[in-house]
């Protein structure tokens, strides 16, 4: 059974060593004339966020989730402002060997959820072209490709998704 709740201090390790599982397997999903030339963990910019994770996300304009399996914790999504009416969804990771059993779409859910307690009206997110498991997921919850962008050697979708009235 999946128990999610809010990110707290002491998930730090779990969350990154699963953040570093999860850009391993997208890398093996760009095709090999695009993957980087340099380790995840020399890219700053890809995972800095997650060096203050309190201060990036956990805020009342954002989130960090985590999901755990016993006190394991198997998958991570975070929301956090893009725009004033606009909220990007982010680290949605799922551990390698517990994919496909729907905890991907149940944290997506709860994020949409968080979106629409924050008061966005709209979500954004982006993922790599070649990533056709997380597309899917995408569309199936309504996310609708909105543009595409090539971000270093990264071929990226960005998503979007309107959401109803909010709670806030």
């Amino acid at each position: 059974m999946l128990k999610i709740r809010r990110y707290q201090a002491k998930d730090h390790e779990a969350v990154k060593t699963l953040h570093y599982a999860g850009i391993e397997q997208m890398r093996e999903m760009i095709p090999e004339t695009e993957r980087l030339i340099v380790g995840p963990r020399d890219e700053h910019f890809i995972d800095g966020d997650l060096d203050d994770i309190e201060g990036e996300y956990i805020n009342d304009r954002g989130d960090f989730l985590v999901g755990l399996e016993g006190r394991e914790i198997v998958v991570i999504g975070a929301i956090r402002q893009a725009t004033e009416t606009c909220g990007e969804l982010k680290r949605l990771r799922v551990k390698r060997d517990r994919q496909q059993q729907g905890y991907g779409k149940t944290m997506m859910l709860r994020l949409i959820e968080r979106g629409k307690e924050l008061g966005y009206r709209e979500l954004v997110l982006d993922t790599l072209v070649s990533n056709a498991p997380a597309r899917r997921l995408f569309e199936k919850l309504g996310f609708a490709e909105v543009r595409r962008e090539r971000i270093g050697p990264a071929n990226l979708i960005i998503y979007g998704k309107k959401l109803k009235e909010g709670k806030r």
